[in-house]
């Protein structure tokens, strides 16, 4: 019966440390400079949990405007993003976190709203 008890303890410490270990988001770091972002294509799994990590390197504002992709994926922490959840707002110096799963495999387009004239452009793939 005590070998039961570890056995089960055993199993249940595995179990947990699996769960903690998938729950993990994995990281994607983008710098936001002034006129591109970098990288300019992200390449995502379907059903991988992310943490899109924005850093504004640049002297102005920038965004990461997405709009498809954001409706798209089911975002943990909507309330990153702008009131139209279209896009996420970072000032010069600061950084945000999106933590997301992506929605169905595509392409989506992504640009700085304010910068896409100069060429602040790019992509993101879901396979």
């Amino acid at each position: 019966m005590k070998r039961n008890a570890i056995q089960y303890g055993l199993l249940i410490a595995l179990a947990g440390s699996c769960a903690a270990a998938a729950a993990d988001p994995v990281r994607v770091d983008v710098a936001m400079v002034d006129y591109r972002f970098s990288p300019d294509h992200l390449s995502l799994e379907h059903g991988v949990h992310y943490q899109l990590h924005l850093e504004n390197r640049g002297k102005e504002l920038h965004e990461f405007t997405a709009p498809t992709f954001f409706a798209a994926a089911k975002l943990d922490n909507p309330q990153v993003l702008n009131r139209e959840h279209t896009e996420v707002d970072v000032q010069p110096g600061e950084s945000k976190d999106v933590f997301f799963t992506p929605g169905p495999p595509g392409a989506y387009d992504l640009r700085c709203g304010d910068h896409d004239w100069d060429g602040m452009v790019g992509g993101i793939t879901v396979r």
